[in-house]
Parts: structure tokens; C-alpha cells; sequence
């Protein structure tokens, strides 16, 4: 029931999809961006049994957002409900559930997204009603399409990562964060078109990247992708238009950088030597690519050619998204190499 004060809207959809099924997807948060066309980035604060908290960047009016929740999972009864802790205006406060009703004859599911809330002003319900709306509508159609489909959602939806070794982490999460040089830095990148809020106190800067890329065979192909940049720490993104093979992709850049991680009971005179041993060794800090796709089944043929699989999907992608990766690491490598002083 909701508060006084607080509005209700109620969003339902059929499939026939698996309730069991749904309620997994909904269940593991850090896999949205790769499955609700709005989500971009989902951070997890903690976890318990049966509970959750999250930090979620989502686009909501064409805006990154970004709001706390806590959730209650429960397996049984294919439930979950969640509270904003940490809202951002318009919204005063919301929460809701997600439940998953099977039929009684189990040839499918009701799918039942409820949310409470309140405006920080009457006036700006309309608004937040629409937002509401499209999200939700958006969220319960990519839920259903990913898991109507016929083949496994873990042969779908997957990650896979590269890392390497470089000079310097901060280097390298300079030269990616500077998507708008790759032109001139990145064989496989044609163009970029760059719009950016910088980071403030607590918060990342926010890119709006489109970029083509040239593949092997000399064609090209625009993706656009809005990006969250944590400096020093990580680039993550959520391709807003994936590749014709996907109805989903997000990833990230993750910055390990080996001067942060000094045990605490070093002194002034052992973080030096650390730093002089660093000088003298292998290179210690490491960038990891990693990438969460989901497949459209649909299209594998379309794009791989007739009797192709998603074993052939998967391969491909394994393959065409990790070499530009791996090359774009690679760059980065040479650009952090190049920025050290000579000794």
C-alpha cells in the first residue's frame, strides 16, 4: 500500500518465459546494463543474505541518474522488492517489487512491476509519470525477449575479459578516458564524437561517445555509448546502439594500480623502496577489458551467415571485441611507456 503522500503505478506484462527464469535475470543487478536499455552502470555496496544494496546510473529523460537502493530477494515466492535510499529530484522517495506469477498451467508468466513514489513537487509528477513509463516499459520488454528465447540466457548473456600488464595505471586511464584522440591513436577507430560533463566530488564524469569502427575488412560499423569515468579507478560503459548482433553490451575498463595497494604498516622509507622496486621490475599495474554482451538470436544468421550458432556467436564476438580491446590495451600500454621519464 502506499504512503500518504505517495502515488502508485503498476506495470504488467505476459510471457511466456519461465517465472523462475525472470526472476533470476531481475535477481542479479551487476547484469542490467548488458539487459535494461536504460540502466548504464549498477555498483554493489553489499550484499547479504536475501538483501541487497546497489548504487545504479540509469538514463531517465535522456539524463544519467543515479540513485541507492536496497533490496529483499526472495527465491520462493519469485519476489523481489526495493527502496531508494538515496533518491535525486524530481523523486522525493520510491520503491516498489517485482513479482513473477506463473500461470497454474505453466505455459507462461505475469510479470508485475509495482512502484511507490512521491515528487519533490506536484508538479513535476507528469514528467516523473512518463519517465516511469517508458523505464518500466522498456525493462519489462528486454526482460521478456531475452528470456523467451530458446537456447540457455548463460549461453546469451556472458562476460569475458583481457588484461595487461603497463607502466603506469594512470597513464593508461588517461589515454582511454581521452576517447575523443583515438582517431589519431587507434587503427580501428574511424571517428569520434565526444560530449562530456567532468567528474565532481563523489561523482564520475559522464561521456556521450559515438564512434565508428573500421573493422578487418575495411567496412564500418557506429556505435554510440554513454560512459562513467572514475578517475584513476575505472571507465565503464553501456552501449546505447550495440552492434547488429546484440540487444545488449556494456563493459568496462578497470585501472589496478600497484601503488595503491602498500600494506598499512609500511613507513615513508618502505613506500619509497616499493616505488624503486617497482622502477626495477616487471611492470605491476594492470588494465582489464571486460565485456557483458547479450546475443540476439535472431540476427546470428543475419550477420554470420546461414547455419551459424551461438557457439558461433560467441566466438566471434569473443574474438572481434576482445582484438579491439586488446589493441586499444596495447596503445595505452605504449602511451603510458612513452609518458614515464627516461632514466
Amino acid at each position: 500500500m502506499s504512503r500518504p503522500g505517495e502515488h502508485r503505478a503498476v506495470h504488467t506484462l505476459r510471457t511466456t518465459a519461465p517465472a523462475r527464469r525472470l526472476y533470476e535475470l531481475v535477481a542479479r543487478a551487476e547484469l542490467w546494463p548488458a539487459v535494461f536499455e536504460p540502466a548504464v552502470h549498477v555498483r554493489i555496496l553489499q550484499r547479504g543474505q536475501g538483501t541487497e544494496r546497489f548504487q545504479i546510473w540509469a538514463r531517465v529523460a535522456g539524463q544519467v541518474k543515479t540513485w541507492t537502493s536496497r533490496r529483499t530477494l526472495d527465491p520462493d515466492a519469485l519476489r523481489v522488492t526495493f527502496r531508494q535510499e538515496r533518491t535525486q529530484p524530481p523523486i522525493a522517495s520510491m520503491g516498489g517489487s517485482w513479482e513473477f506469477r506463473a500461470d497454474g498451467d505453466g505455459d507462461g508468466t505475469e510479470i508485475v512491476l509495482t512502484h511507490d513514489f512521491a515528487a519533490v513537487d506536484e508538479a513535476a509528477l507528469p514528467g516523473l509519470r512518463a519517465a516511469l513509463d517508458t523505464n518500466s516499459e522498456k525493462e519489462l520488454a528486454a526482460l521478456a525477449g531475452l528470456a523467451e528465447q530458446q537456447h540457455p540466457v548463460e549461453e546469451l548473456l556472458f562476460t569475458f575479459e583481457d588484461t595487461l600488464q603497463v607502466p603506469s595505471g594512470d597513464d593508461a586511464y588517461a589515454f582511454i578516458e581521452r576517447s575523443d584522440l583515438w582517431p589519431d591513436r587507434l587503427p580501428h577507430v574511424g571517428k569520434v564524437t565526444l560530449t562530456e560533463e567532468a567528474a565532481g566530488a563523489g561523482s564520475p564524469g559522464v561521456q556521450d561517445m559515438t564512434m565508428q569502427t573500421v573493422t578487418a575488412d575495411g567496412s564500418t560499423h557506429t556505435t554510440r555509448s554513454i560512459r562513467l569515468c572514475f578517475p584513476g579507478e575505472s571507465i565503464v560503459y553501456k552501449q546505447l546502439v550495440p552492434p547488429a548482433l546484440l540487444s545488449g553490451h556494456s563493459g568496462a575498463w578497470l585501472f589496478d594500480n600497484d601503488d595503491n595497494d602498500d600494506n598499512d604498516d609500511n613507513d615513508d622509507n618502505d613506500d619509497k623502496d616499493d616505488k624503486d622496486d617497482k622502477d626495477d621490475k616487471d611492470d605491476k599495474d594492470t588494465v582489464t577489458a571486460r565485456h557483458t554482451v547479450a546475443i540476439d538470436p535472431t540476427r546470428i544468421e543475419e550477420v554470420l551467415g546461414e547455419g551459424r550458432t551461438v557457439a558461433d556467436a560467441r566466438a566471434y564476438l569473443r574474438e572481434a571485441l576482445g582484438a579491439n580491446s586488446r589493441a586499444t590495451l596495447s596503445h595505452a600500454a605504449a602511451a603510458a611507456a612513452a609518458a614515464r621519464p627516461t632514466p
